[in-house]
């Protein structure tokens, strides 16, 4: 062989070389999950058999228990529910609706009793009492209120009949009438208002009135319960009527005509039985103070209460 020829060969030798030494770096520096990647392509083909089928295996899942070891011993006490007895078939939204109870129109109701108390009412014993009761659905009742005091064999209050209909998630409005009772002439009145709860949870009414001869009257009220447990709740009340017509028949004047603040303090032996206790301001103001009076009356009055709060 000529010396060309020789030095061709060396050449080619050293070339070949190189090249494998390279292949070899690049295999050594290849990243793990490369490597993974590969030893779980060709894991398949060594177990299954066939050289020429080569398939992904899938990656073990995450939460296994091969990736957490030993089961904990939540996993191992757990007891699947049984599978329903009963299979469900299919049913139009009425059908569900109703097996579901889930109905907005289902007639409801309820009687709440919300102030049964003693007072003392110019050293004289009295008994006061607020109540309501309602009929209807989510969107509209027929509700009627009542309001009174029996003082020495006397009467007086007001019942009202009202239309409630619901026209957001926390309020609604009403109309209807109004009747007052007491020794001097009954009067009659067109009402129109609103109630619900205000931000922070205030229960809140106000009602305008028209009634005969030109009167008109204003009423509004709010209260709050303050839960120091689930059984002993503080509940403050504000309660305010003014008119616009004076009615002396009745010891009414024009203006504001009274307000009244009270601090009750129930205990519920269950939600819908709570006896209390508590304390009661009333005030007089303008033409009213005056009439009451010259009546004997006390224009200024702060009583301890007792009572009990019910529905049902």
């Amino acid at each position: 062989m000529s010396r060309a020829n020789l030095f061709l060969s060396a050449i080619s030798c050293a070339l070949c070389a190189s090249v494998a030494h390279g292949a070899e770096d690049h295999s050594r520096h290849k990243p793990a999950e490369n490597q993974q990647d590969q030893s779980t392509q060709e894991a398949p083909a060594q177990n299954d058999g066939h050289a020429g089928h080569h398939m992904h295996a899938p990656h073990p899942p995450e939460h296994s228990a091969a990736a957490h070891g030993t089961p904990t011993e939540s996993e191992l006490n757990h007891v699947p529910p049984p599978p329903p007895q009963h299979a469900m078939g299919a049913m139009s939204n009425e059908q569900m609706i109703e097996l579901m109870q889930m109905e907005d129109n289902a007639p409801v109701g309820m009687v709440l009793v919300d102030l049964l108390e003693w007072q003392q009412i110019d050293n004289a014993d009295a008994l006061l009492w607020e109540a309501q009761t309602w009929y209807g659905d989510d969107y509209n009742k027929a509700w009627f209120k009542a309001e009174g005091e029996a003082v020495d064999g006397e009467y007086e209050g007001r019942n009202e009949l009202l239309w409630d209909r619901i026209v957001s998630r926390w309020w609604s409005v009403q109309a209807g009438v109004r009747h007052d009772f007491s020794e001097g002439p009954s009067r009659t009145w067109a009402a129109f208002g609103a109630q619900g709860v205000a931000p922070y949870w205030f229960e809140v009414e106000a009602t305008v009135y028209v009634g005969e001869e030109g009167r008109t009257a204003v009423r509004g009220a709010a209260e709050y319960d303050i839960r120091f447990t689930q059984q002993l709740i503080l509940q403050p009340e504000i309660e305010f009527n003014a008119y616009g017509k004076e009615d002396p028949a009745n010891g009414i004047g024009s203006g504001l005509s009274d307000l009244e603040v009270a601090l009750r303090l129930r205990y519920e032996i269950r939600r819908e039985f709570a006896p209390y206790v508590g304390v009661a301001w009333t005030r007089l103001f303008g033409e009213t103070a005056d009439l009451a009076r010259a009546d004997d009356r006390n224009s200024d009055d702060l009583q301890f209460v007792a009572g009990v709060r019910a529905w049902f």
